[in-house]
C-alpha cells in the first residue's frame, strides 16, 4: 500500500514533513500534513505556513504510484520464489545457463506471468 509519504516523497526527496493519520480529502490533508521550513534553537520543527503540494498533486502522485506497485505484483511474487542467487549461481556452474533458464527461472516465470 502506498502512503502519502511516498507520495510526497516521490514529488520532492528532500521533503520535510509531517502527517497525521492518513488524510482522505482535501480537508484533511491541509488539517494533518504539515511541511516543515526547519528548527528552532531547541530544535524543534518549524511549520510553514503553506503546504508544498496541493492535494491534488499528492493524491494523484499517490494514485500513480500505488497503480504501478499493483501492475508489478507479479515480480514481487517471482522475488520470494526465485532460488537464492548462491543456489541459482551453483546451478549454472553445474549444469550451465540453459538448465538454469529451464528447471529454475522458467517455472517461476509461467507461475507469475507479465501481464
Amino acid at each position: 500500500m502506498i502512503s502519502l509519504i511516498d507520495a510526497i516523497l516521490a514529488l520532492d526527496a528532500n521533503a520535510k514533513v509531517v502527517v497525521n493519520d492518513e488524510p482522505i480529502n482535501k480537508t484533511e490533508y491541509e488539517a494533518n500534513v504539515k511541511y516543515i521550513s526547519g528548527a528552532d534553537e531547541n530544535g524543534s520543527a518549524i511549520y510553514k505556513d503553506t503546504q508544498d503540494f496541493s492535494w491534488a498533486e499528492v493524491s494523484a502522485k499517490k494514485a500513480e504510484l500505488q497503480a504501478t506497485y499493483d501492475n508489478n505484483e507479479y515480480q514481487r511474487k517471482r522475488k520470494a520464489e526465485y532460488p537464492s542467487i548462491e543456489d541459482q549461481l551453483d546451478k549454472i556452474y553445474h549444469d550451465g545457463v540453459d538448465k538454469w533458464k529451464e528447471e529454475m527461472i522458467k517455472p517461476i516465470k509461467d507461475k507469475y506471468p507479465k501481464e
